[in-house]
């Protein structure tokens, strides 16, 4: 399967002011840069996240979505949109939620990256489109993106390919590991322990299993 780089898309946390006059502070608002973009294990330079703990870190440096959704959203929203409208750092062609596994590793340029877990939709994206279950509509359709690590800093830019390096866990794609995060697996204790055996899987996923885990056992006795 060929996958592309369309944009490489680039944000600083600001103060944004909503409709309903709540301010917060985010890197949401991401923009398509030109260029090759260094890629190191926090990110992309010049990009900054404003929340840390469930946007960043060495698990989640990079955010990927596919812009084969975006006709869905553009119906579905009836608006037109520009790559990095969902505040990821690559919207790539090729490569969506039933291709990629966990544990994937790909060559984007110069950098080596490898998947670690689904994004999760947050409330912001509520915000930037003023429609409060937005997040929620993310979630369900599927079509919520992925994060990555890099294994292998180097320079991206929107254009370059991106391909297959090594296959993770087959068993486990991107779509596969939102329904048990979230969907008809989500008390399926026998995938969480099989996806949980994953040493590539993001540590705050994994944390979160182990509780459901440790939750169960407490019930049980």
């Amino acid at each position: 399967m060929d996958s592309v780089v369309v944009s490489l898309n680039i944000g600083i946390p600001a103060e944004i002011v909503y409709d309903d006059n709540e301010a917060i502070l985010s890197a949401i608002l991401k923009k398509p840069v030109t260029g090759k973009i260094f890629l190191d294990t926090l990110g992309f330079a010049g990009d900054s996240s404003a929340d840390r703990v469930n946007h960043g870190g060495a698990d989640k440096a990079v955010c990927v979505y596919c812009h084969d959704h975006y006709p869905y959203w553009e119906k579905e929203l009836s608006r037109k949109l520009a790559p990095g409208a969902f505040g990821e750092n690559l919207t790539v062609k090729g490569f969506g939620e039933d291709d990629v596994c966990i544990g994937d590793i790909f060559c984007i340029g110069e950098a080596t990256v490898q998947c670690t877990q689904p994004r999760q939709p947050c409330h912001k994206l509520n915000k930037v489109f003023a429609l409060p279950e937005l997040a929620v509509h993310v979630q369900q359709s599927g079509y919520t993106g992925y994060y990555l690590r890099v294994l292998k800093p180097g320079r991206v830019q929107a254009g370059d390919k991106i391909e297959l390096l090594q296959k993770g866990a087959k068993e486990f794609s991107i779509s596969e590991a939102n329904r048990i995060m979230y969907g008809i697996d989500k008390w399926n204790y026998g995938k969480i322990r099989k996806i949980i055996a994953l040493n590539f899987l993001s540590r705050s996923w994994l944390e979160t299993f182990r509780k459901r885990l440790k939750n169960r056992e407490i019930e049980s006795t």
